[in-house]
């Protein structure tokens, strides 16, 4: 009796053996579930970050906002009617172009009302 005991969990042993450690087997399912949520964060990242560059895509091509500001931050360009004052920190020397009345310490730009009119140098 007790060898059929023996026999009968072997073979329930062998059964169980795919279910638990096979290709398909649960191990094998919880990796992969954990590996489906880790790309779903990836991917809503992704799609924040392209619903972002589409808005900007989109400002780019209608609004003039936005090249506006690009203009002004990366080209330093300036509308009609603005002045422009850098502000050198102490113990700097001004640049070599800079007037003698427009060196100001600190810097920033001042804005004065005028006509609006696309942006120059």
């Amino acid at each position: 009796m007790r060898l059929l005991f023996l026999v009968l969990l072997a073979l329930v042993c062998l059964i169980q053996y795919p279910l638990w450690f096979g290709k398909g087997g649960w191990f094998k399912v919880w990796d992969l579930q954990k590996q489906v949520a880790a790309q779903r964060a990836v991917n809503e990242g992704m799609r924040a970050r392209n619903a972002a560059l589409d808005a900007e895509v989109r400002d780019l091509q209608t609004g003039t906002g936005a090249i506006e500001e690009r203009a002004r931050s990366e080209l330093g360009m300036m509308k009609d009617g603005e002045v422009f004052v850098q502000i050198v920190p102490k113990g700097e020397n001004p640049p070599p172009n800079a007037q003698s009345a427009g060196a100001v310490r600190n810097a920033t730009a001042v804005s004065t009302p005028g006509p609006a009119g696309a942006p120059r140098r």
